[in-house]
């Protein structure tokens, strides 16, 4: 099959319009129409060693979700890990595409296979829009607007969904270091109310707090936010951060599922490499 067969594949499922107007998801280098694929290697960061582990399981496509191209190229040489991995790539004829925005924004996107693994159900639109409607009529909120009626295929940001059952904040919190294999979570002072309903943003998400405290949620789980952004939501809302990779690991999963459903014939493999540059000691 054509590289451009498993481009539409992805863009059905997340369409380009969805990505935010600052990135630069979508195809990064290749030839869409004459291009034959031998193999993809999926991955959440693509580096030089992806390259070369992608060349050696005879991959000549690594699609990733962050893109590898996010800022304008001057020029290519040997000046920094961007341009080298961008030489190495069309040295050895590898296309890269990348589904970042899009797919963070997209029904059934990143944030939906944070909900699923954390064994949470997301919320509908017509859920959202009900507890809206609760709220307002109660009295316990005000100017109250879900992300989720933004429209389209997109789901918009943050995610809701609802846990099974609601959870003591200390639970919440070790449930979090066991579903993403997390060293530590930077949380703000424990809630003292059950958990039940959280918002979900994976990556850089702190721009979402606002939503998810308007919209009710007793927990907002992100990849990481800035260290003034948790003061004064105390008792309002349970903050929780896992990291940006480690919020997003499981993106390799949800891109698998994606092209064996809609390209059977196409060989995928998920890295085996750990591209998080951040360590903990």
């Amino acid at each position: 099959m054509k590289i451009r067969e498993v481009v539409d594949a992805l863009e059905r499922f997340a369409p380009l319009p969805l990505q935010e107007d600052y990135d630069n998801a979508g195809l990064q280098l290749g030839l869409t129409d004459t291009q034959e694929v031998s193999g993809a290697l999926l991955c959440l960061d693509v580096t030089e060693a992806v390259v070369d582990e992608a060349v050696a399981l005879g991959c000549n496509l690594i699609v990733s979700h962050h893109p590898l191209i996010f800022r304008p190229l001057k020029h290519l040489t040997d000046e920094n890990q961007v341009q080298r991995t961008v030489r190495k790539a069309i040295v050895n004829n590898v296309a890269l595409i990348s589904m970042h925005t899009n797919l963070d924004n997209a029904v059934g996107g990143v944030n939906w296979k944070m909900a699923e693994k954390m064994g949470a159900r997301p919320l509908t639109k017509g859920e959202e829009l009900q507890e809206e409607v609760s709220l307002q009529e109660s009295g316990e909120a005000s100017n109250v607007k879900s992300p989720l009626l933004s429209g389209g295929v997109g789901g918009g940001l943050p995610l809701f969904a609802q846990l099974s059952e609601p959870m003591a904040a200390a639970d919440f919190i070790q449930m979090l270091k066991r579903t993403f294999g997390v060293e530590c979570v930077m949380a703000n002072q424990l809630l003292q109310r059950p958990i039940r309903k959280v918002a979900l943003c994976g990556g850089a998400g702190s721009f979402c707090l606002g939503e998810a405290i308007r919209s009710g949620a007793d927990a907002f789980v992100t990849g990481e936010m800035g260290y003034h952004e948790y003061f004064g939501h105390e008792q309002e809302i349970q903050i929780a951060v896992i990291g940006h990779y480690q919020s997003e690991q499981f993106t390799c999963e949800l891109l698998k599922e994606i092209l064996e459903r809609d390209c059977p014939e196409l060989k995928c493999h998920v890295t085996k490499l750990n591209t998080n540059p951040i360590h903990y000691f």
